[in-house]
């Protein structure tokens, strides 16, 4: 029997959104192992054949998925700044741990190692994420030139924030404001903590804190 589709026609590159957005749902429920190109059709709405118009395999639209969805969060970075700093930093975490939250399977096979989809390309979006995080809260912080101590205490600081929303989604055991809370906290204490041995970071110390 012949399968009537109903979707309604659309633009190449509306119809390929449309793909990206059906796939960016089922990866944060499942795994990437555990979508089927006829499970992304199926929720699209569309014919196997009309899905490779659009993308070579489930490898393609999986890097596309996870670079639509980095680009997402990285705008939301860049949002206007309103509030005191910490406050903002506190909005820049929210708006990591809600998207981790919101692409939860693939976000914990992805910094586990544990896809089989992890490659040089799915590495290159995490870090562009990374890059961007970091870069946006020197912007705020006003340091256009960070020292090398200073670009480490953040670099490692990313890495506590992984890590930390790795651990959070597997376990649920903190409410989310803790665990918000708690990570602002620890980039405060990282920052402090370097201004001891670097003349640059402790210049913003103030700035950061400033109410």
């Amino acid at each position: 029997m012949t399968l009537v589709r109903t979707s309604r026609r659309m633009a190449p590159e509306q119809r390929r959104m449309h793909l990206l957005a059906a796939a960016i749902e089922l990866y944060g429920t499942r795994p990437y192992e555990q979508v089927s190109i006829d499970d992304i059709a199926a929720a699209a709405d569309v014919s196997r054949a009309l899905f490779y118009r659009y993308f070579s395999g489930p490898t393609e639209i999986y890097v596309a998925a996870l670079r639509f969805a980095a680009d997402s969060l990285i705008a939301r970075f860049a949002a206007p700044a309103e509030g005191p700093l910490v406050e903002q930093l506190r909005s820049l975490i929210e708006e990591f741990i809600a998207f981790a939250e919101s692409h939860a399977m693939a976000f914990i096979a992805l910094l586990r190692g544990g896809s089989v989809v992890a490659t040089a390309e799915t590495g290159a979006v995490v870090d562009d994420v990374r890059r961007h995080a970091v870069a946006e809260i020197l912007a705020r912080t006003g340091v256009g030139q960070p020292s090398p101590l200073a670009l480490l205490t953040l670099n490692c600081w990313t890495a506590v924030v992984e890590g930390t929303t790795l651990t959070w989604l597997q376990e649920r055991n903190l409410p989310r404001e803790v665990l918000v809370n708690w990570l602002v906290d620890q980039l405060l204490a990282m920052v402090t903590a370097t201004a001891n041995y670097d003349a640059d970071t402790a210049t913003v110390i103030d700035t950061v804190v400033r109410p």
